[in-house]
């Protein structure tokens, strides 16, 4: 059932259409700005002189829809004819989605899922996103379906989390304190069973309003959002108490199961309780404590949260559609919905990490999968092979392995969409519930400014954002990672069908960011992710994270008898670090092994641009060396390593990143150089066992001399301490010293 006033033509040209119906569960496109204005949602409160001449004040609402020219608001329109539409006018159609109630206990009636049989381009790494899906479906009204209103039943109640977190618009006070530059927090900390030590950082509002009286009416309250409170930790499971969707509660034990791995069935693991008890009261979460063993669980438990916020999103969307269809107003309840679709984004480093999701996401909604997955069988065959051959001599270590298992492709996106009935893969990003991609596969997308065909708008009402594995986002590329997070939020060039009465206030406000959810998960506590996680991550509700302690560090995992010496350089700040670095390697370390009679040197350098800046002053000074990096060749690796082994070069620069990626075992070191320490801890004793006399030439066996010299800062803290321990890298940080020795093995 169409509302009045919507025009049922298009031309574009000269071909015909099949008449599309449109997907209720998201707005219909106006075509008028009489209604657009007729239709205009109401603010939040703010303090303003009545006498005031309302008409001079700048209206977010106003000012959001004088960017959308007339063309872009007009775009919705389709042809009445029974041919079958191209594909590059199917892509036009964003607004022709499908209907979706997911109670299980309701009958909505049939719904049939039809794929256009030529699949165009979607999901291809070097295509524009105007490509990324290319599935196309029609469905039954569900107007048709509801006698009356008392049959569209809303089982996310009141008391959920993702009302309380969405629905309400802030109070004065507590956006004072999120909008402030340092916004300052309330630290409470918390030892959890399977967490461990955790703080949470609640915004710290002096004045806490939550019910506030309006100027219309001395009987007429605003409600406002709840503030941030440290969440309940989950002890017992019932998953409607948790306000999981009850269509979900029958497949999550099994799909937990199935998914990580346990040799009897649980419904949730005790470190998914403590997770979800955060991530289910919608805080924002850094866990730097993601392992090899317990990645599954992490992944399974925000899949699961991310299934559940967009079957809560669709059932209130789908439900109000019904109860304001003979409207002609909005009432601000019934406003449920962002400036475009896509509400969740995950962020994952490897096509193998998004199939795994993508299956979880299967095993939750169609565990039996009778047809339900659309483009099912192509995900699978660009989604699995092109493994790493893992040779049988000289295996490479095994975490090395379980990394790099499956399709280690890292340019890719795919957009999801969940229906009442069916799964569908490789939707556009317009008509998209789930976005996954990997840091480059966006960056093509977004683009840089001054090219023509970049996109970002599809990122405007992110709600859920999750990173995982994020510390293999620094051996890609890191600039990846902030060009998206400096796109996330910002106000779309287009209208994209947008039903602007159905646009909550806070979103026109351009509040979004701080009502974003932002969950990370690393193995490791970097100061970029630290960085990232306190500059970029606003959520009005607060943030939880996780403090990681190092009792020892990685130097226990040496075996040899080494001297290790620390040394430790002065830098005025963060930013001139990187040239009081190199100061200090080219005028107190390097002199120290440029003696004729010292071989074997390999130094290692974490940053790419500080490896080239070596590189260029080795040249410079016409020092023997070779150079093994990420762009090397394979035949220039070959030669590097037989030429350094042989004590023909005198240093070999070698980048971390090139480490990573192949993790060669560097044979014939004597003397080792950390730049500065490892972004990866275990890679320090693994370069240090590299020493080993049966790696060494034999005509340089019997020499004992062998050294390992590491360069550390203050700004160094958090890689030191994962390699020397929490405890001793804080002394060696605030010691009058700037020399320290250790010698490991016996």
């Amino acid at each position: 059932m169409a509302r009045k006033g919507h025009s049922k033509k298009r031309g574009k040209g000269g071909k015909s259409r099949k008449r599309k119906r449109r997907d209720d569960s998201q707005p219909a496109p106006r075509q008028d700005e009489a209604k657009f204005q007729a239709k205009k949602p109401k603010l939040a409160p703010q303090e303003q002189d009545s006498s005031s001449d309302s008409g001079e004040e700048a209206d977010p609402f106003t000012s959001l829809l004088s960017t959308f020219n007339a063309t872009a608001r007009t775009d919705n329109v389709v042809e009445t004819d029974e041919s079958e539409p191209s594909d590059s006018e199917v892509e036009v159609s964003e607004g022709d989605r499908e209907v979706s109630v997911f109670d299980q206990d309701e009958n909505l009636g049939e719904e049939d899922d039809e794929v256009n049989e030529s699949e165009g381009d979607g999901g291809d790494e070097n295509d524009s996103n105007d490509d990324a899906g290319d599935s196309n479906d029609k469905d039954e009204d569900d107007f048709d379906v509801f006698e009356n209103q008392d049959e569209a039943v809303d089982d996310v109640l009141d008391n959920d989390p993702f009302v309380k977190h969405l629905l309400y618009d802030l109070d004065e006070d507590l956006l004072e304190v999120i909008q402030s530059p340092q916004p300052q927090y309330q630290i409470v900390q918390e030892i959890w069973p399977a967490l461990e030590s955790l703080k949470f950082y609640l915004p710290d509002v002096k004045k806490k309003t939550v019910v506030k009286k309006t100027k219309m009416s001395v009987v007429d309250n605003t409600i406002f959002a709840p503030h941030g409170n440290v969440p309940s930790r989950i002890t017992y499971v019932d998953l409607a108490k948790l306000h999981v969707k009850s269509q979900l509660h029958s497949n999550v034990a099994n799909a937990n199961v199935e998914n990580i791995g346990e040799e009897k069935e649980v419904l949730i693991t005790p470190l998914q309780k403590e997770i979800f008890s955060i991530v289910n009261n919608y805080q924002d979460l850094f866990y730097p404590s993601r392992t090899l063993e317990n990645g599954e669980e992490i992944r399974f438990i925000y899949t699961l949260h991310s299934v559940n916020h967009i079957l809560k999103t669709r059932t209130k969307i789908v439900n109000h559609n019904i109860k304001v269809q003979n409207k002609d107003d909005v009432p601000d309840e019934y406003r449920d919905q962002g400036l475009v679709r896509p509400k969740v984004l995950i962020l994952v480093p490897f096509k193998d990490s998004a199939y795994r999701i993508i299956k979880m996401i299967i095993s939750l909604l169609h565990p039996k999968d009778k047809g339900h997955v659309i483009n099912k069988a192509r995900f699978i065959e660009e989604f699995t092979g092109g493994e790493i051959a893992m040779p049988f001599k000289n295996p490479r270590p095994e975490d090395y392995e379980k990394t790099f298992s499956g399709n280690a492709d890292d340019n890719f996106k795919i957009g999801l969409a969940i229906t009442r009935k069916s799964l569908k893969l490789y939707v556009d990003f317009y008509s998209a519930d789930i976005i996954i991609a990997s840091p480059l596969g966006l960056r093509v997308i977004i683009g840089a400014e001054g090219e023509a065909n970049r996109d970002y708008d599809f990122l405007a009402s992110i709600e859920v954002l999750i990173m995982d594995q994020t510390e293999i986002f620094l051996m890609q590329n890191w600039e990846h990672v902030l060009h998206i997070m400096n796109h996330i939020h910002l106000q779309p060039k287009e209208s994209h069908n947008t039903d602007f009465a159905r646009v909550r206030s806070w979103a026109i406000n351009g509040w979004t960011r701080f009502y974003r959810q932002t969950l990370v998960f690393s193995s490791l506590m970097l100061p970029e992710i630290n960085s990232l996680f306190n500059k970029k991550c606003h959520n009005f509700a607060g943030k939880a994270r996780i403090e990681k302690f190092y009792a020892k560090g990685s130097v226990c995992q040496i075996v040899l008898q080494l001297s290790q010496v620390f040394h430790r350089f002065s830098a005025i700040s963060g930013q001139t670090t990187i040239d009081a670095r190199f100061e200090f390697f080219t005028k107190k370390i390097l002199p120290q092994f440029t003696d004729s009679n010292t071989n074997s040197v390999l130094i290692y350098v974490p940053s790419y641009f500080d490896y080239v800046r070596i590189r260029n002053y080795f040249k410079r000074e016409e020092i023997s060396f070779v150079q093994i990096c990420e762009y090397s060749k394979d035949g220039k690796i070959a030669r590097a390593r037989d030429h350094f082994f042989r004590s023909e070069a005198q240093f070999l620069l070698y980048s971390e990143r090139a480490h990573f990626f192949r993790r060669f075992r560097i044979k014939g070191i004597r003397h080792l150089i950390f730049y500065q320490p490892p972004t990866i801890p275990h890679f320090y004793s693994e370069f240090c066992n590299f020493m080993a006399d049966c790696n060494q030439s034999r005509k340089l066996a019997c020499d004992s001399a062998k050294s390992v010299t590491v360069m550390y800062a203050k700004s160094d803290g958090l890689q030191l301490a994962a390699i020397v321990g929490t405890e001793r890298a804080a002394r060696m940080l605030s010691s009058d010293r700037d020399v320290h020795m250790f010698v490991s093995g016996d």
